[in-house]
């Protein structure tokens, strides 16, 4: 962590001598994301009242929109509702917008007692100014006096929406998109097909959405002898509605970029329609897994035709000067099986698949390039070479960046897991569902995404950054906001502000005001990652509780006997010892506001012997995820921390000297994934002691990962558990072992498409 960046301490010290003069201005640093290029503190505030007018040239009407916007932005903090005057002088005391010699997203923005001035030659630059006047509005009662100089640091600073695996509705997304314009965000990268659905309207093509739209969830309910009735899940965006979501964006200087997914990634596409398949069948995968298929398209003449028209229409929605074509994960299984396919390999004197790939994304960029646009895809598309004028989307790391800029290529960082914004916040048991990689709010924001050993001219073409959130365990928006932010806020920092100026410490004294501005926005945002989480210890005086917050930020209070913790509770600073059967609360403080919601901590012998899924340790080499259950089909469900190739947990350093009572809560969930093509071998037992099930303990006798040691107890799962849309519990005693064990729990099964999953386990050593 950086203590104090030089602009920071050129601040603070700027601002305190301007204190002399101001007992108004107050020597911090304002909550301002991204940092501007350059900014200097004066003397004095300025202060908005309902005699603030906003002024604009007459006959801008550039300029009077995004005044509009920025009246209707301090209205939703609870500002004035204030005037916006054209033509003539500047009422005095004003907010004025003017035009100058300044480019692109550039603007200049001078803070005084007397006005506020905001300039820029483009449009873009004077919402910019805007939001940073909002953004300033948001910290105080009053503007702090300043000048700022700022532009961005790359071109492109962009936010990728999976709409394909859930959809969300047009407020949603909008919703979404104000929030990315808040901290100057410019790119909405819109994913809306793959696998499990097409999600907009092609008119030449309707069975795209009538068929490809809808699938068949598949849950708990369906693995009951009577099958329940599932209703098909869902949906698309009409092409009027996607053109109403391209002004909404570009009204708030937001681009939005299309995939289409080719040519893998095309179940839902080849299922309406199968003849633009390798095999000419509906594919027997069907459209409700997760993971990577291995339908690909064919490559007729009329496959190209169909993708052509396809997109053909899809340019004409949206005005994007860049259309991404996916090119990622395209399992070459079929291709390498078809004899026709290969016939044709041959014929056109194509050497293997990843050459055959390439040659199908540059016929399709060549279509493109006729309607004037440039074709992205993930960095997959290098490995049989890519057109040179294709965009490079870098998701496996700088390096890959680095690679395409040398050979050429424009490229964007999202690297895997730091940008992916389905990527867990913290260790924390309470996280939402998604992938197992951490990645949390400073590791993004300290991310260095400088490409080394690069020439001047092939750094310049790393062109931005990204972060994506694909949506396999993210079923609502709400949830998709609550894992973006506030991490997209860190994000826009890293895509907008020189290296040299970032901050962590400066960005996270700021997180209350930034927290608050979410709220304005009505967005979600994920506190977890704030909340205190507990550490049980045994004490011969009672129950030892160790209180830390994932991020290590601001200060932890706590409070007993049902209170809730407030700034002037007692101040978190050592272990507590505290009695059997005490209810703790607690919560983390920044700069005396609370960051994250209060944390209940059970402080019980049972608390103290019992371990969540997240707690434990897997069992060999599998994908982990926190999984969520199918059940109930509305409101809170479970979540699990699951190895889903091989469902298998560690509690190490168990204590069975006197043997144990085990309870393990127990759920489960389907296995709906599939296994890259053949890539992956799913391996299970049979149960012996029940037909749904049995859970199987075993000591671990070494310190290898796989579990194969002494069978301590079989526990066989019952009808109830089996038909129940929840959890239930499964006890059994283990016998006295010899000292301290790692203790392994795995589940047998009847059959692969089902995954047991543990939940919780308790170990209550016998006494």
């Amino acid at each position: 962590m950086m203590a104090s960046s030089p602009s920071r301490a050129v601040f603070l010290a700027l601002a305190a001598a301007a204190c002399l003069a101001s007992p108004a201005v107050a020597a911090t640093t304002p909550a301002l994301v991204p940092w501007p290029a350059e900014i200097a503190p004066q003397a004095g505030d300025f202060r908005l009242t309902a005699r603030t007018r906003i002024h604009v040239p007459a006959g801008d009407a550039e300029a009077k929109a995004v005044a509009l916007q920025l009246r209707d932005m301090l209205v939703r903090t609870g500002k004035p509702r204030l005037a916006v005057v054209e033509g003539g002088s500047a009422p005095a005391g004003a907010i004025v917008l003017k035009r100058s010699a300044s480019a692109g997203e550039a603007y200049d923005l001078n803070i005084a007692p007397t006005g506020v001035e905001i300039a820029a030659g483009d449009r873009r630059g004077l919402f910019y100014g805007a939001v940073t006047v909002w953004q300033l509005a948001t910290n105080g009662p009053a503007l702090l006096a300043m000048t700022i100089k700022d532009a961005p640091r790359y071109a492109w600073r962009g936010f990728m929406l999976d709409s394909a695996r859930h959809v969300q509705s047009v407020d949603e997304v909008k919703r979404l998109i104000e929030a990315m314009a808040a901290y100057k965000l410019n790119v909405l990268h819109w994913h809306l097909n793959d696998d499990q659905g097409w999600r907009l309207e092609i008119k030449a093509y309707p069975k795209l959405t009538k068929v490809g739209a809808w699938r068949a969830p598949k849950g708990a309910d369906a693995y009951r002898p009577a099958p329940a009735e599932y209703e098909p899940y869902g949906g698309f965006y009409t092409q009027a509605q996607a053109r109403e979501i391209v002004a909404y964006a570009a009204a708030r200087n937001i681009m939005v970029v299309p995939e289409i997914e080719l040519p893998g990634h095309a179940t839902a596409a080849i299922t309406a329609y199968p003849a633009l398949g390798v095999t000419g069948e509906i594919p027997t995968s069907g459209m409700s897994d997760w993971g990577v298929f291995a339908n690909l398209y064919n490559i007729d003449d009329t496959t190209f035709a169909f993708l052509e028209t396809v997109l053909d229409e899809v340019v004409d929605i949206f005005p994007a000067p860049y259309l991404h074509i996916g090119g990622d994960e395209a399992i070459k299984n079929q291709w390498q099986a078809s004899p026709k396919i290969q016939a044709r390999m041959k014929a056109l004197g194509i050497e293997n698949e990843d050459r055959l790939q390439s040659w199908f994304i540059n016929r399709i960029a060549a279509h493109l390039a006729k309607k004037g646009r440039r074709i992205i895809g993930w960095d997959e598309i290098l490995e049989g070479g890519a057109d040179q004028s294709s965009i490079v989307m870098a998701w496996r790391g700088v390096d890959r960046a680095a690679e395409a800029a040398r050979l050429g290529h424009d490229t964007i960082l999202t690297a895997h897991p730091q940008f992916y914004m389905d990527s867990r916040q913290s260790l924390s048991a309470h996280e939402p569902p998604g992938r197992s990689e951490i990645s949390t709010l400073k590791s993004l924001y300290t991310f260095d995404a400088r490409t080394e050993g690069l020439s001047e001219d092939q750094a310049r073409h790393v062109i931005g950054v990204q972060a994506n959130s694909f949506t396999e365990h993210q079923r609502t928006a709400r949830r998709v906001e609550a894992m973006a932010f506030p991490r997209l806020t860190a994000l826009a920092e890293l895509g907008w502000t020189a290296p040299a100026r970032r901050d962590w410490s400066r960005y996270s004294d700021g997180l209350p005001v930034i927290l608050g501005q979410l709220d304005t926005l009505g967005v979600a945002h994920d506190g977890v990652p704030f909340e205190p989480e507990a550490t049980l210890v045994a004490k011969p005086d009672g129950i030892g509780v160790s209180l830390a917050s994932p991020l290590g930020v601001g200060e932890i209070r706590y409070a007993t006997g049902g209170k809730i913790p407030t700034a002037a509770s007692p101040l978190y600073a050592a272990p507590l010892t505290l009695k059997d059967g005490v209810t703790l609360k607690a919560r983390t403080f920044l700069n005396g506001q609370p960051v994250g919601g209060v944390r209940d901590v059970a402080v019980t012998t049972r608390a103290l012997n019992t371990r969540v899924s997240s707690q434990l340790k897997f069992c060999g080499e599998t994908v982990p995820l926190r999984l969520e259950a199918d059940f109930p089909r509305e409101g809170q469900r479970p979540v699990f921390m699951i190895g889903i190739y091989r469902p298998c947990w560690i509690w190490e350093g168990a204590d069975l000297a006197k043997g144990a009572t085990l309870t393990a809560r127990i759920g489960q969930t389907p296995f709906n994934f599939q296994l890259a093509g053949g890539r992956r071998i799913v391996k299970f037992d049979a149960p012996k002691t029940s037909p749904y099930g049995e859970l199987v303990v075993r000591s671990r006798e070494t310190d290898g990962a796989l579990c194969e040691g002494q069978t301590l107890a079989v526990i066989p799962i019952d009808a109830a558990a089996a038909g129940k849309a929840g959890l239930s519990d499964v006890t059994t005693r283990i016998p006295p072992t010899e000292g301290v064990k790692d203790v392994c729990l795995t589940f047998n099964r009847p059959k692969q498409e089902m995954l047991w999953a543990l939940d919780s386990v308790t170990l209550e050593p016998n006494q």
